[in-house]
């Protein structure tokens, strides 16, 4: 593999992107939905020094497809730079850098890459177009989670789509807890936790495909608690209080997601045992 041409190529594609990938750093600082952006090309990068002896043993096998997805990247950026839109021009940068890979090292290290430049993929917002249509939903079921299990704790509440009124005060389930940002985090650590603890390919996605329950489950939960304990003393359901529930019913989130792991194998283990059991002669 031709590292020293991959590496010039890499920084003139970094030059070319540089306002792109600015701006995603500064939303990162910005938002706290993307506050995991700073650690998804640390995580790429390190899982591809994991694979440094396994990309070694690969053979490069240039593809002039390559420099079609670089032209695509191009054209890409260009007519996100014209519509203004953010995703365009991200996902441009991403579509560059594979096409880069397979014009120098081929369909080999496209393959064996895969991984890590799939998790690049969370350091882009996701359109705002489907964020919307995502979010809404996910402040509804939250809302709705959140009058059911104020009302079992006794505590009198009445739901208007998003708005809980308590008898204290006027509880609106916003964007910022509809859960989206503990989704995207989770199903970040989701995919790296069982890359670096778990052998099965397979398992990546099974723990992925578990994260959404868990993180909207977790959510509602919060809002819910956010209720109770406003009932108890106002201050707690605001400021530093508010946000140390965010921080506890995501550390909930991370061990339920890390128990469903064990389940999973447990049960694996299980199918897996009869069959090497030998057989009667």
């Amino acid at each position: 593999m031709p590292w020293t041409l991959l590496g010039f190529f890499a920084v003139l594609l970094g030059a070319i992107y540089a306002s792109v990938l600015w701006e995603m750093a500064v939303e990162w600082y910005t938002d706290d939905d993307m506050s995991h952006g700073f650690f998804v090309p640390v995580v790429a990068g390190w899982v591809i020094w994991e694979m440094r002896d396994q990309l070694r043993a690969l053979t490069p096998q240039p593809s002039r497809w390559g420099l079609v997805l670089m032209a695509w990247g191009a054209l890409q950026l260009f007519a996100g730079e014209l519509g203004a839109e953010m995703f365009v021009t991200r996902t441009a940068f991403l579509v560059s850098l594979v096409g880069l890979i397979l014009a120098i090292g081929g369909a080999p290290y496209v393959r064996a890459l895969a991984f890590p430049l799939f998790l690049l993929l969370f350091m882009i917002r996701i359109p705002a177009i489907i964020f919307k249509q995502v979010t809404f939903p996910l402040q509804l079921f939250a809302s709705q989670v959140a009058e059911g299990l104020l009302t079992l704790a006794g505590i009198p509440v009445l739901r208007e789509g998003n708005i809980l009124e308590l008898a204290s005060q006027r509880l609106s389930v916003v964007e910022a807890c509809s859960g989206i940002r503990s989704l995207l985090s989770l199903s970040f650590l989701a995919l790296v936790y069982a890359h670096f603890f778990d052998r099965k390919r397979w398992m990546r996605w099974a723990l992925l495909a578990a994260t959404a329950p868990i993180a909207v489950a977790a959510n509602a939960l919060r809002v819910a608690v956010t209720g109770i304990v406003s009932e108890i003393n106002i201050e707690w359901s605001q400021g530093f209080y508010h946000t140390m529930e965010g921080f506890v019913m995501f550390a909930m989130a991370v061990a339920i997601l890390l128990a469903v792991h064990q389940l999973i194998n447990r049960i694996h283990r299980a199918w897996r045992e009869p069959d090497d059991e030998p057989k009667p002669a």
